[in-house]
């Protein structure tokens, strides 16, 4: 455990520190998304981008049942580590490790008992429905993996890991990337081979994880012998858990209730969008990359009550995040038309993917501003907090927008809601912090 970096260090120094192995393994999971897109765009099958565009929301969902593990877990476990219970630390990952094992089967078992109704939930079409069902049903065979890799990127980071967790998903990601051609074209295995290069990727990366656990950590055990399934245990996971799980969960409602309000005005539109919504991954990983960097350093003075520290940390994670999400929306702004037209060849798109393109990036600063506060949300266990920012941005408040958007402005309105859903959000973040953490944290 490395105390010093937690400590004492410097906030500039601990934070990057910690945040910046995230950040490179963010944009390494961010380079196989955008080569995945690029591998499928080549088909020139808007039919198949659209059906696998509409299972965007069940590998966000897979990220959200890990994050209740994984977030939760570590949201736990640093604060412990900063009152000095190793012991307690270590029976909590061991808990966390299984219990996401166990969520993932019976996920696994759920999903393909009713493929059919989810898929048409998800917004699948006569036209694309068997391109969605082939790449729905193999990640959907691969869940409980997806699933469980979050649960040690987490909780590595705990204890000072931020390298390994890194190297984790670099490692997944780079098979995923080597699979995909051969996969999609080569054996021409279509959608089907795009999900399992995904599900090969994610093996291999829960396969580090188990050996890196085993030979290197001195908090993280799989031992079975740690394993002890209790209530409160189980509670004090999922109070955190499950808020912070919102934020991919709402993920998964608004890529959903896009693509839903978007089925009127054609395939074509559908499968511009979810390769919009892939590259705008550039900045949202990023920026989630550099916000949860700092989670473990946050919940550890926290425990420690090191009030100071944790303003110090917010206000530079703050700083840090928007900083770069205003950087990122201005360059992608930019050069919009040679990005866009890597995956399209029609001008019609091609214009349509330019100005989606740069209306999604409006709202990135405000979106970087609200993380930094569901991250200390989710440190410091204020859950309620957590809960209500993290449904906000795609779910409570992006609802009614779309709603009222695509009614007076159609297509545009469409377009547009998410930028709107953003500016409001981050009036809603500052009430709420000021409500339920402000005085905690001045002390």
């Amino acid at each position: 455990m490395e105390n010093e970096l937690f400590e004492k260090a410097p906030i500039p120094k601990a934070y990057m520190k910690m945040a910046l192995p995230v950040v490179m393994g963010m944009i390494v999971t961010l380079i196989y998304n955008l080569v995945d897109t690029y591998f499928i765009a080549l088909t020139g099958n808007t039919d198949l981008i659209a059906g696998i565009s509409i299972c965007a929301p069940l590998f966000t969902l897979l990220l959200a049942i890990g994050d209740i593990f994984g977030i939760g877990g570590s949201s736990v476990i640093s604060r412990l580590l900063g009152g000095g219970d190793t012991e307690k630390s270590s029976d909590r990952s061991t808990f966390c490790f299984y219990c996401s094992i166990i969520t993932g089967i019976v996920f696994t078992i759920f999903m393909l008992i009713f493929r059919k109704n989810v898929l048409y939930l998800l917004g699948a079409t006569e036209q694309t429905y068997g391109y969605a069902s082939q790449y729905y049903t193999w990640l959907v065979f691969g869940s409980t993996f997806v699933i469980f890799s979050l649960v040690p990127s987490n909780l590595l980071r705990t204890e000072g890991a931020a390298m390994a967790s890194m190297i984790g998903s670099v490692i997944g990601t780079v098979i995923n990337i080597i699979l995909d051609p051969i996969f999609i074209f080569l054996l021409g295995f279509g959608a089907a081979g795009a999900a399992m290069a995904t599900v090969i990727g994610q093996i291999s990366t829960c396969l580090f994880f188990v050996i890196f656990i085993n030979k290197k950590s001195k908090v993280l055990t799989l031992s079975p012998a740690h394993f002890k399934p209790d209530f409160p245990s189980l509670g004090e996971i999922l109070v955190i858990g499950l808020p912070s799980s919102i934020t991919n969960l709402m993920q998964t409602v608004g890529i959903t209730l896009t693509n839903r309000f978007l089925q009127p005005y054609g395939n074509d539109n559908i499968a511009v969008m979810g390769i919009v919504l892939k590259i705008v991954n550039i900045a949202v990983l990023v920026i989630v990359g550099l916000s949860f960097g700092g989670q473990p350093l946050i919940g550890y003075n926290y425990g420690a009550r090191n009030m100071k520290r944790v303003r110090s940390i917010m206000k530079f994670g703050i700083a840090v995040t928007a900083g770069t999400a205003t950087f990122i929306l201005i360059v992608l702004s930019l050069f919009a038309n040679p990005i866009v037209s890597g995956f399209l060849k029609e001008e019609p798109l091609i214009n349509l993917g330019i100005h989606i393109l740069r209306i999604q990036l409006l709202g990135m600063p405000l979106m970087a501003i609200c993380l930094i506060f569901i991250c200390t949300f989710q440190s410091t266990g204020k859950a309620l907090s957590a809960f209500l920012l993290s449904a906000c941005r795609q779910g409570l408040i992006y609802l009614p927008v779309i709603v009222v958007c695509s009614t007076l402005m159609n297509l545009e309105g469409v377009i547009i809601a998410q930028a709107i859903s953003d500016i409001i959000t981050t009036a809603v973040a500052l009430i709420i912090f000021r409500i339920g953490l402000y005085k905690d944290i001045k002390s």
